[in-house]
């Protein structure tokens, strides 16, 4: 079995579980409810608390914040959770907040991520497998990235957002709705710029599929389409109504129907919040209290 290699600087809790072969470096702390599997590497100066699990061969760069509590005006303390999987890089100065009660209790990352520099992870955040978060990307709380999508530098993602396979975000972009499936979405405020044939290609994608996704962009997303007067709802269909859509265009389909029909401000996820004004009302009414003592 192979030691653990834990620097004479660094915490690391007695009840900490550590798996075989992981290695911790100067001056980092590790909680005593934190799981790192196999072969995970912290760096120095990296602090991973709270009831954070890591599966296997995690690294975790200089800085790193990983558990701390949510900034989150509902939490209470609640034993929520930050769940990871295996093969994840988090670069430097990355912070991930664990879950609150109302939003499930879970902070979730896949496997096979990138998440580099300065990218802030809220809480409640879903992250699928494949995904690359450039630097200082900022998700908000209950955001969900689907599998293998592309955010490029400084890019703000609204609550309850949901970012759909294979998007591509460009630099510096607000997203505040809901990004389809394929897409590259870009500007601000964004709006689909084009289809990500890139992406598509270097996962491996057919040339079939790729075509049938440039035709469903063209039908929806393409300047003809949008200048053409008829609301997306209604090119919709008519994409629909051709038949034999391969499954891909089909997953399209149903991302944009569900954030078009469920979607609140044209988010799916924002019609699902269960968070109400009385969650929030104990702070409002301590910083009232605090303004009329002064």
């Amino acid at each position: 079995m192979t030691e653990n290699r834990i620097h004479p600087t660094a915490c690391v809790d007695p009840k900490a579980r550590l798996g075989p072969g992981v290695t911790v470096g100067a001056h980092s702390t590790i909680g005593p409810d934190v799981e790192l599997g196999a072969a995970c590497v912290v760096h120095n100066n990296v602090s991973i608390r709270g009831r954070t699990r890591c599966g296997q061969r995690n690294v975790f760069f200089p800085s790193a914040v990983i558990g701390e509590s949510p900034q989150d005006l509902k939490y209470r303390g609640e034993p929520t959770v930050i769940e990871i999987g295996d093969d994840n890089a988090f670069r430097e100065q990355v912070t991930i907040h664990p879950g609150t009660e109302v939003g499930g209790g879970v902070t979730r990352i896949g496997s096979h991520n990138r998440i580099l520099i300065g990218v802030h992870v809220g809480h409640d955040v879903q992250i699928g497998d494949g995904c690359i978060l450039s630097n200082y990307v900022q998700l908000s709380g209950h955001v969900k990235i689907c599998d293998r999508v592309t955010i490029s530098g400084i890019v703000g993602i609204h609550h309850f957002t949901t970012i759909g396979t294979l998007a591509y975000i460009g630099g510096m972009s607000r997203v505040r709705v809901d990004v389809p499936p394929f897409m590259i979405v870009e500007g601000f405020p964004s709006r689909v710029r084009g289809y990500n044939e890139t992406g598509m290609r270097r996962w491996g994608f057919s040339e079939e599929q790729i075509t049938a996704v440039r035709e469903a962009y063209r039908m929806l997303f393409s300047p003809r389409a949008e200048s053409s007067g008829v609301p997306l709802i209604e090119r919709l269909d008519r994409l629909e109504q051709r038949g034999d859509l391969n499954g891909h265009v089909q997953h399209l389909c149903e991302s944009l129907r569900r954030s078009l029909r469920d979607g609140v401000f044209g988010r799916q996820l924002e019609s699902r919040r269960q968070d109400t004004d009385e969650d929030r009302k104990e702070f409002y009414q301590s910083s009232s209290r605090d303004r009329e003592s002064t």
